[in-house]
C-alpha cells in the first residue's frame, strides 16, 4: 500500500490517440520505403513517454528522428566493414558460401559459413542492446532531470556471450545467473541526475520463479519419450508442456522483475516496489490477440466479398480498379494490424507495469541534481540495423 511518501506510477495514454498515431506513422513508413520509421518510432516514444507520469510529473523523450537516421547510416557502414572482414578471414581459410552445393564438402562449407557469420553477429547484437538502452536513458527526463548510463557496451557484449554460452551448456539451469548478472551490469551503470542506481540481491533467489519453466521442459521431454510408445499421449504431453513453458516463461519474467525492483536502490534513500501480475498480462495478451484476429478476419471476409463481386462482373475496367484498390487496402491492412498490436497488447501491458510500480521516499528525489548531457551516444544505430528491441 502506497503512503504519502510514495509515488505511484500512472499511465494516461488512450487507445484512440495511439492508434491514430501508429496508423499514420506506419503508413508513412511504408510509403517512404522504411525511411520514415526513425521519425515514426520517435513520435510514438514521445507520446508513450509523455503518457507515463508520477506525482503529477510526466516523462519526456528528447530524441529525434534525424539522429536515429544518421546513427543507422553509420551503423550500416560499420557492419558492412565488419562483415567484409569476416568474409575475408573465411576466404583465407578456404570457407565460403556456396549457392548451389554439388558435393558433401560444399554443403558442409556452406553450413559452416552461415553459422560463423551468424555467431559473429552475436557480440554486436548484445552491444546494440546496451547502446539502445543507453540512448533511451540519455534521452529521457523526469521532473526536468536527465537519466543517464555509463559507457560499457563491449563489456556487456562479452559478458552476455559468456553467460549465454553457460546457459546453453547448462541446458538452461544457469539462466537466472545470466539474467541477474546482465541486468545488474546495466543497472549499476545507470543514473538519474547525479544519483546512481544499484542492483542488490542474489541470483539464486530467481530459481523459485523458474519452477514452472522447469515443469514445462520436463513435460516436453516426457512427452517426446512417451510418443515412442503412444503417439497420442505423447502429443498431449508435448502440447501441455509447450503451453506450460510459455506461461512459465511469462511467470518467470514477471517475478524476476518484482525481485529485481525490490532490491534496487537509487542513491542512498529511494527504493522501489513492482507488483505486476502474470494472470493480468496473460489476459491482456489473450484478449488482445482475440480482438486483433476478430477485426482482421472480419475485414478480410468483407473485402473478399466486395472484391469477389467486382471481379464477378467481368468488366476489365472494374477488374483493374479492383486490383489497384485491393493493393492499396492490403497495405493499409498490414499497417492496421501493426497499430492494433500496439494498442491492444503493447500499451495495456505497459500501462500495467507502470501502474504497478511504486517509488518509495520521494523526498529523497529532491536532493538529486541535474546530470550533464551524455556524449558519444550512437542513437541506436546498431539496434536499428540489427533490429534489436524494435517495439518502440
Amino acid at each position: 500500500m502506497s503512503t504519502e511518501s510514495d509515488i505511484q506510477g500512472q499511465y494516461r495514454g488512450t487507445r484512440s490517440e495511439l492508434f491514430n498515431l501508429a496508423f499514420v506513422t506506419s503508413l508513412l513508413t511504408l510509403v517512404t520505403l522504411g525511411i520514415y520509421r526513425f521519425w515514426a518510432k520517435t513520435r510514438i516514444r514521445k507520446y508513450i513517454w509523455s503518457s507515463v507520469s508520477g506525482d503529477g510529473d510526466a516523462f519526456e523523450y528528447t530524441g529525434t528522428g534525424m539522429e536515429k537516421f544518421l546513427g543507422f547510416l553509420v551503423a550500416i557502414v560499420v557492419l558492412a566493414i565488419y562483415l567484409g572482414v569476416i568474409q575475408m578471414v573465411l576466404f583465407f581459410f578456404g570457407i565460403s558460401f556456396v549457392a548451389e552445393p554439388t558435393s558433401q564438402a560444399e554443403v558442409i562449407m556452406m553450413i559452416a559459413a552461415i553459422y560463423i557469420n551468424l555467431f559473429a553477429l552475436f557480440p554486436l547484437i548484445f552491444y546494440a542492446a546496451y547502446r539502445a538502452r543507453r540512448y533511451k536513458m540519455a534521452r529521457t527526463r523526469w521532473r526536468g532531470v536527465r537519466f543517464g548510463m555509463e559507457q560499457g557496451a563491449w563489456g556487456f557484449a562479452l559478458r552476455a556471450c559468456g553467460y549465454t554460452l553457460l546457459t546453453i551448456v547448462s541446458l538452461g539451469l544457469l539462466a537466472p545467473l545470466a539474467n541477474f548478472k546482465l541486468e545488474k551490469y546495466m543497472a549499476d551503470r545507470s543514473w538519474y541526475g547525479d544519483a546512481k542506481f544499484e542492483q542488490g540481491g542474489k541470483w539464486t533467489k530467481l530459481y523459485a520463479a523458474m519452477l514452472h519453466v522447469f515443469i514445462g521442459i520436463a513435460l516436453l521431454i516426457v512427452g517426446i519419450v512417451i510418443a515412442q510408445a503412444s503417439v497420442f499421449l505423447g502429443m498431449v504431453l508435448v502440447i501441455v508442456g509447450y503451453g506450460w513453458l510459455i506461461v512459465g516463461s511469462i511467470y518467470y519474467r514477471v517475478h524476476a522483475m518484482r525481485y529485481m525492483a525490490a532490491n534496487r536502490t537509487l542513491g542512498d534513500e529511494v527504493t522501489f516496489t513492482a507488483t505486476p501480475r502474470t494472470g493480468e498480462l496473460i489476459k491482456i495478451l489473450f484478449l488482445g490477440s482475440l480482438i486483433i484476429i476478430g477485426i482482421t478476419f472480419g475485414i478480410a471476409i468483407v473485402g473478399s466479398l466486395v472484391f469477389g463481386g467486382l471481379f464477378a462482373v467481368g468488366s476489365e475496367a472494374l477488374m483493374i480498379v479492383a486490383g489497384v484498390l485491393g493493393a492499396i487496402l492490403y497495405i493499409a491492412f498490414l499497417v492496421m494490424i501493426s497499430a492494433l498490436s500496439l494498442v491492444f497488447i503493447v500499451q495495456p501491458m505497459l500501462s500495467h507495469f507502470v501502474t504497478e510500480l511504486t517509488v518509495h521516499n520521494k523526498d529523497g528525489l529532491n536532493t538529486i541534481s541535474q546530470r550533464a548531457a551524455e556524449t558519444g551516444v550512437d542513437a541506436e544505430g546498431f539496434a536499428d540495423a540489427l533490429d534489436v528491441g524494435g517495439a518502440f
